[in-house]
């Protein structure tokens, strides 16, 4: 008999709680909280994979899901290890180190950085349960949920290896990157990772399971409002030059294309 829902995300919690706390100890020691950024992606490995094993859904979908979480996943933990490699800790962190002061950011981190994101990891992470606890064959819905899926997967990894290999290129430095994918919106890395979880959303639809696709809204929201469009988009209006000119004819999310 397949445990419940709530059994199996709390077992879920459990796991990720006590990766976290071990990545947060790693931290302390590196004196670098910044090394749970490329935990990420693998963190949902984890999880669908744990979830894969705990359920009795549809054994297509399960696998699909289970796959596709993991392409996704394993491919966001890499960029971001390749991406921050030898960099140090990141100025956010930094900066919540100076305001808390290290007598204190050690263990504060644990809440603010590693627990927080081990939560909101868990929060986002219901439509690969609710994709896999749920019977029912595989339907035309899971064809347009990997059609998603694979959309937001090119946009997501195209936007990161184009800024990579633009950045590569020293004659571009302090200049935009106008072109590929980043012509027809100004985060098609953000607009992927978005798309990618509408997709698993739609696998928790498929299997019948309505209010786990939820756990894709949430992440839009995180992506769009919180840590990353609206983050980002302050930041780079400060300190790019030609960034005004780029926001009056480049859609901010979703991508179409450019204004005349």
């Amino acid at each position: 008999m397949t445990p419940s829902f709530l059994t199996i995300w709390g077992s879920g919690f459990l796991i990720i709680t006590g990766l976290m706390t071990l990545l947060w100890l790693l931290s302390v020691y590196l004196k670098n909280a910044s090394i749970v950024d490329p935990f990420w992606g693998t963190g949902f490995v984890v999880l669908a994979w744990f979830y894969f094993s705990q359920t009795d859904g549809d054994n297509g979908r399960k696998l699909l899901i289970a796959i596709l979480a993991t392409l996704w996943g394993l491919r966001l933990s890499l960029y971001l290890l390749w991406r921050n490699h030898g960099k140090g800790e990141d100025p956010r962190y930094q900066k919540f180190r100076q305001n808390y002061g290290p007598e204190r950011y050690w263990w504060f981190s644990f809440f603010q950085v590693f627990l927080l994101q081990g939560v909101l990891m868990l929060l986002i992470s219901t439509p690969l349960l609710g994709a896999q606890i749920r019977g029912g064959g595989i339907n035309w819905l899971d064809g347009l949920a990997t059609a998603v899926f694979i959309i937001g997967f090119i946009f997501e990894a195209g936007g990161d290896f184009q800024l990579a290999r633009f950045k590569a290129n020293p004659a571009n430095k302090g200049k935009l990157l106008t072109t590929g994918l980043w012509r027809y919106t100004r985060h098609p890395n953000y607009f992927g990772d978005s798309a990618v979880w509408w997709g698993f959303g739609l696998f928790s639809l498929a299997a019948g399971s309505i209010w786990p696709a939820l756990g894709a809204v949430m992440m839009t929201i995180l992506i769009i409002r919180v840590s990353g469009v609206a983050l980002l988009e302050k930041n780079l209006k400060q300190s790019k030059p030609g960034y005004e000119a780029y926001v009056q004819n480049t859609n901010a999310f979703f991508p179409w294309f450019p204004k005349r």
